[in-house]
């Protein structure tokens, strides 16, 4: 059978480094876009979707789904707005996937019962995926992503710094609050998904390094 995959959020920064894998350990990827990227691979279909209606697509049987989906509450201008991305969107992609395996980046911290409203949407949504009738449902958590972005953020590019400089005082239990990679993250995903896991699964910091150093075929 042939190996396929269907990404969305492949313009981002852990989505960038995914496709990138995907494109060279897969038969067919197809990114879901808002607009075309004009990216050209042989193996790549972009399918430019209107996201509002992103449990209505049809996932080929077998295929690897991944969402690497997200926004900040700046740049979507509101809670609201940001709860749509962030929340609503991968939850539906989830629906779509079926029986499939489902692999999300989510975020170190994330809680249903969270205090901290970015944190508690990333919980919730882990909450409603893990109970669909999903072949796997992997859950990536990550904290401060390294990787060079389009996008600037600055908040983010000072909690770099910070995270490297502090990783040596985040130890034992901290080592999962550790800046990673965003191609670490990315290589983590795919190797996951490609191994025999089944149900849900929680990855960490170490994990993920675990995980991307496996390089699966």
């Amino acid at each position: 059978m042939p190996r396929v995959a269907v990404i969305a959020g492949a313009t981002g920064l852990v989505g960038q480094e995914c496709l990138r894998l995907l494109l060279n350990r897969y038969d067919s990827v197809t990114s879901l876009v808002r607009k075309p990227t004009g990216r050209q691979h042989p193996k790549l279909i972009e399918r430019r979707i209107d996201f509002e209606r992103i449990d209505t697509i049809q996932i080929p049987q077998g295929a690897h789904v991944f969402s690497a989906l997200g926004s900040t509450i700046k740049k979507a201008g509101s809670e609201a707005a940001f709860r749509r991305v962030d929340f609503d969107y991968p939850k539906m992609l989830a629906a779509a996937a079926g029986k499939a395996k489902f692999i999300l980046v989510s975020s170190v911290g994330a809680s249903k019962a969270s205090g901290n409203f970015y944190l508690r949407v990333k919980g919730e949504l882990e909450d409603a995926i893990a109970r669909m009738p999903l072949e796997a449902a992997l859950f990536f958590r990550p904290s401060i992503l390294m990787g060079d972005r389009e996008e600037k953020r600055r908040a983010e590019a000072v909690g770099v710094v910070v995270a490297r400089a502090l990783a040596f005082a985040l130890v034992g239990p901290l080592r999962k609050y550790r800046g990673i990679p965003a191609s670490t993250v990315a290589e983590g995903m795919v190797s996951a998904a490609n191994s025999d896991v089944r149900g849900v699964h929680v990855y960490h910091y170490d994990d993920m390094l675990k995980l991307a150093s496996l390089k699966r075929p």
